[in-house]
């Protein structure tokens, strides 16, 4: 297929996970022989911080406005199979129009936020998304399941509205090749966030405040300078995704925290989930419905309510059974979560939503079917 993205950014991880994600899929979908050209609003922020800017994997093309977007791109959307177009895009609501006015092929909008946009949505409206715009596409993809698909069909008149989680690419996430000392009990990779700052206190910083010879780290940009660290929690400011797979690789443990749109809605795994889980490290995470989908608490993963429940897995979880948790967490993502299958669940959709030249022969995975219903 011919495709066209118009996403948040993938030049840029700079304070967003958008950029890890859709790296991941796209590189997976060009491996499978489709081509993408990603269409990516030029803002100052990501400009100053772009540690991709030109992938191998797709053509990218930066626009400065609207109108600029409308008068260089009509072509390409006309041309597409596959136009879509993701959350959070700057001037959203009438880039969505734009697509749906003139894209010649299946349209999608890709929410990698859908916990939070259901949020706004009910609250008002997003302003990256209008009600109105979502019975008009042809596919919704969601980063969550569960009932938000549900709503989403329901509620805001969605035609199909299908999973489509976040992945990982494990060409660039597998466990260290030799295992020297971990520098870290345990580690965060994070931007700072108003609603996770106190689990991540509850769970990491009050545990190493009550353990002065544990060794901790949290990477992120963006956190506040009167936060409180305690002695033995090392600070990194920003870590870009070629340092991710050796940061996780450096700690015993690591660290999810999820977001509280996603904690209500559910079922919304994050990036960092995975690539965690890909490099094999044992994941302390708190807990929310539909964690279960995705990992079996207590054997590949760990749920933690708070300090206490940290420092007993940091200390007292021998080191054999450690490591086993870590392994059956990798297997259980390279048999469902890579980068390969969602891009193959991606290429269901668009044939679930008309498009006719998709071979059917190239899907190795069981088909949409098992994926809705998850």
């Amino acid at each position: 297929m011919k495709i066209v993205v118009l996403g948040l950014s993938i030049t840029s991880s700079w304070g967003n996970g958008h950029a890890t994600t859709y790296r991941a899929l796209v590189r997976a979908l060009a491996a499978r022989g489709h081509s993408v050209l990603f269409l990516e609003r030029d803002v100052e922020w990501y400009a100053q911080h772009r540690d991709l800017p030109n992938p191998s994997y797709c053509a990218v093309r930066l626009y400065d406005s609207l109108e600029a977007l409308e008068e260089r791109h009509v072509a390409d959307l006309r041309a597409a199979d596959l136009v879509m177009l993701g959350s959070y895009v700057p001037d959203g609501i009438a880039v969505g129009d734009f697509v749906l006015r003139v894209a010649g092929g299946v349209t999608a909008f890709y929410d990698i936020d859908t916990p939070v946009t259901l949020s706004r949505l009910a609250a008002g409206g997003a302003e990256y998304l209008a009600p109105r715009q979502i019975p008009h596409f042809d596919l919704y993809l969601s980063f969550a399941g569960g009932p938000a698909l549900v709503t989403l069909q329901n509620m805001y008149g969605a035609r199909r509205a299908r999973p489509l989680y976040c992945s990982v690419d494990p060409e660039l996430y597998f466990p260290a090749t030799t295992r020297g000392e971990p520098v870290w009990d345990l580690g965060y990779l994070g931007t700072y966030g108003d609603d996770r700052q106190p689990v991540l206190d509850r769970l990491m910083l009050q545990a190493a405040g009550s353990w002065a010879a544990g060794r901790f780290v949290v990477a992120g940009p963006q956190y506040p300078d009167g936060i409180r660290w305690p002695a033995n929690v090392e600070r990194i400011e920003h870590l870009p995704p070629t340092e991710h797979r050796a940061f996780y690789n450096s700690m015993r443990y690591t660290l999810n925290v999820t977001r509280r749109d996603m904690v209500r809605a559910g079922f919304s795994p994050s990036v960092r989930l995975f690539e965690a889980a890909a490099c094999g490290v044992p994941i302390i995470s708190d807990a929310w419905i539909g964690l279960d989908r995705f990992f079996t608490p207590a054997v590949e993963i760990l749920i933690a309510n708070g300090p206490r429940q940290t420092l007993r897995y940091l200390r007292d979880i021998p080191e054999a059974d450690r490591r086993e948790i870590g392994r059956r967490g990798r297997a259980r993502v390279m048999g469902a979560h890579t980068a390969e299958h969602r891009a193959i669940e991606l290429e269901t959709c668009v044939r679930e939503a008309g498009y006719p030249q998709a071979d059917p022969a190239r899907t190795s995975f069981k088909d949409g079917v098992e994926t809705f219903l998850s």
